[in-house]
């Protein structure tokens, strides 16, 4: 396989891992559940552009043009990150025989970069200890992220059945 193809890959395998994610996040708010708002994202990313990291609340900091799209690009980047990420550790031959378990396990592992630099810096605290519920976040958090590494696996999977 070629380097190109290898990337072509990943980036597709975190894609798909990040669209599995969104399915998740779009059944969680259908039954109720508060999820991501990827507006907050793009503002977050949008202030870092102009030298500010963290804010006080996120959602009180001034809006930024285009930061829903931000948002969802970045959260986009992220998974396709995420992804390359995992055939760092595992290698581009896991993209074409891929097994669940460092999906898994990384999609879990990711679970560090909302906890400990998004949350704080959104004005949320270390793992979401500035919220009223700050377990249920953390869990929730966890969760989302394992639906990711499951994302990582079904995606590769498939992309690896497609090849042959």
């Amino acid at each position: 396989m070629t380097h190109l193809q290898d990337i072509t890959n990943i980036a597709l395998i975190g894609i798909g891992a990040t669209a599995v994610m969104d399915i998740w996040l779009m059944v969680l708010k259908r039954i109720g559940v508060q999820t991501l708002n990827f507006a907050f994202i793009g503002r977050w990313v949008g202030h870092l552009s102009r030298g500010r990291f963290a804010h006080p609340s996120i959602g009180k900091a001034q809006p930024i043009p285009g930061e829903l799209m931000l948002g969802w690009f970045t959260h986009y980047a992220t998974g396709v990150a995420f992804a390359g990420l995992l055939a760092a550790i595992y290698g581009t031959g896991w993209t074409r025989d891929p097994s669940w378990v460092p999906a898994v396990l990384v999609g879990m592992s990711t679970v560090v970069v909302p906890l400990f630099v998004m949350q704080p810096a959104m004005g949320s605290g270390f793992a979401a200890s500035k919220t009223p519920t700050p377990f249920k976040n953390c869990l929730r958090s966890v969760v989302n992220h394992t639906v990711f590494g499951l994302g990582l696996y079904l995606s590769a999977a498939l992309i690896a059945w497609i090849a042959r």
